[in-house]
Order: C-alpha cells, then structure tokens, then sequence
C-alpha cells in the first residue's frame, strides 16, 4: 500500500511499518489439519472458560494429550483474537439525575457552582476567570474575566446573577469532591467567605500594642496569634536589660 501511493522502496516501507522484509516476499504458510483442529480447540476452551487466558490454556491443553508449547499456544490465541475479557471498574455515579442526598440539584437555581480558572495573556500577565455553572442545567450564567478577581468581586458577580435570575439555594466552591454547598442564606455575602479586618490597618501592629514593639509583633487574623517581641528591652528600674 505505502509503495502504491508513495512509490516508495520495499526496504523504506518495511522500515517505516516495523516489518521483516520476508513477510511482504513469502506467501503465509497454510496450516494443516492439526493446527485447524488446535485452533477450534482454543476457541472452544476460550467458550468455556472465559476468565482464563492462553496460559491456562496451554496447560490443559498438554494434560489433554497435546504436544504444543507456550509459544505455539501464545502465537494461536492471538492469531483467533482471543482474549480475556476486561472487567470494568464500576465508577462512582455522579452527574444529573443521580440521587446525591439533600443536595441534589433537582431543578434549575438550586445548585450553583464557582471555579476560578488561570491565563496568560502575550505580554506575561495574569488572567483570572470565575465560573458560574448551575448544576442541574450546567448553564453557564456568567463568567468574569479580570486581572484580580477577590471576594468583594465573586459578591458583585452572584448578586448580579442573582438580580437577573433569582437567587440559588446553595453555592458550592469547587475545590474538589469533598467540597460541600453552602446554603445562599440572605444573600451572596454570606456564602463568600470575606478577607480578615483585623490586619487591615494596622501592618505589624495588633490593637492596643505600642510604638516600640510595632517593629516585632506579627498579627494574624486573631489577636491571639500574635508573637511576642524577642528584642531586649530597658528596665525603668536599674538600666540593665531583660528579655521577654
């Protein structure tokens, strides 16, 4: 066929498909009687046993009175397209229509889910996109694209789906299989989890810290994760200097 449409050398086209060039020069043996008769015994065993392969095969094969090899067993189980078929994995049932328990989306707006997806634009910098599918429908309501995308934007963007079509019962964020919905509540506010406050405006400082120990205090999104300076301080008292 390559040497019909390519007009290429026997040698080129045996090189190109893996073949020994005698396959293309010697005409295939015939087989004889007893190969015929190994054969219809092969795919009768193959019948019977369904779940046993051409090693089994082999072994019965010689306590049945005949005089074959592994090989000439192998080579026959694959000229007869023989082989053990393969026992699929049963998958978890995912997906529309399948029972989930309460928060199965059993209609459309029951069930949003967010996903934030990355990008690149020619010069290097990055896209940020959010995701908006409804469950049920897999609609895709929205999809904001931006170069930063926080939480006070995922607000702007459910309410906005919100006032359009109606608010949703749950929002999931779908960070994966164990990620569970959040009931919508009185609005998207309460389901978009918000930035702390408590390090907003004070860069170092906790609350009611002083000047001198802005410089070695950590802050947290709690005042009890803070770290206690480590700097030797002055004592009022004598001079001399203790450590905390």
């Amino acid at each position: 066929m390559l040497i019909d449409r390519f007009g290429v050398s026997e040698r080129h086209a045996c090189r190109v498909v893996g073949q020994h060039r005698a396959t293309q020069r010697n005409a295939p043996p015939i087989p004889n009687d007893d190969e015929m008769a190994l054969r219809a015994w092969l795919r009768a065993f193959a019948l019977v046993r369904p779940r046993w392969g051409w090693r089994r095969a082999a072994v019965i094969a010689r306590q049945e009175g005949w005089r074959v090899n592994n090989k000439r067993i192998q080579r026959l189980w694959r000229s007869e397209g023989l082989k053990v078929p393969y026992r699929k994995r049963k998958k978890p049932l995912r997906g529309k229509g399948v029972v989930m328990g309460a928060m199965c989306p059993i209609r459309p707006n029951v069930l949003w889910a967010l996903d934030f997806q990355f990008d690149q634009t020619s010069n290097g910098r990055t896209l940020k996109l959010l995701n908006v599918i409804d469950e049920f429908t897999r609609e895709c309501p929205a999809i904001e694209v931006a170069r930063n995308i926080d939480a006070d934007g995922v607000v702007a963007c459910l309410e906005r789906i919100a006032a359009q079509r109606g608010a949703p019962m749950y929002v999931r964020f779908d960070n994966g299989p164990s990620s569970l919905p959040t009931p919508w509540r009185t609005g998207a506010a309460s389901t978009v989890p918000q930035r702390s406050s408590s390090i907003r405006d004070h860069r170092g400082r906790t609350p009611g810290s002083s000047r001198s120990t802005a410089g070695c205090v950590t802050s947290s999104s709690t005042v009890t994760a803070s770290i206690p300076c480590s700097k030797p301080r002055c004592s009022s008292r004598t001079g001399e200097s203790t450590t905390t």
